[in-house]
């Protein structure tokens, strides 16, 4: 089973919001309504996606998450963002104050993914530098 960009995409989008009609699914990750059901339907046989749930204030178990802050050249941010949220692993992106113009929350399903997520970013045009953070476990006061 291939696991390239637009599965990554479609599992993201889906992610985020797991009522996405075929239509609205096919928008958000820039295919056209066929190959998003063709996508959506070898994914789920496949295993990879099992259901279809809602996300409550527990994250998913092994899941890594992190934060990316993002220094920004110049009046590039419009277009940095625009390509930060084409990233799957992209979860949100909030403009910040201070040291960092961008802060990224990443959600990556592996080590590996995450490496790659960040390569993506760095390669932005327009994207001077990043840090990032990995979120380990929750802390209670």
């Amino acid at each position: 089973m291939r696991n390239d960009e637009t599965d990554r995409a479609i599992i993201a989008a889906l992610r985020a919001d797991a009522r996405l009609s075929v239509t609205d699914l096919a928008l958000r990750v820039g295919v056209s309504r066929t190959t998003a059901r063709t996508r959506l339907e070898a994914l789920v046989a496949s295993g990879r996606i099992r259901r279809f749930t809602i996300e409550t204030d527990t994250d998913a178990e092994g899941q890594v998450r992190a934060i990316t802050m993002v220094e920004l050249q110049g009046k590039m941010s419009r277009a940095v963002i625009r390509s930060l949220h084409r990233i799957a692993e992209v979860a949100t992106v909030y403009a910040t104050n201070g040291n960092w113009d961008l802060v990224a929350e990443i959600r990556a399903e592996s080590l590996a993914d995450f490496d790659r997520a960040l390569r993506q970013i760095r390669e932005i045009p327009g994207v001077l530098n990043s840090e990032s953070c990995l979120l380990l476990a929750p802390v209670a006061g």
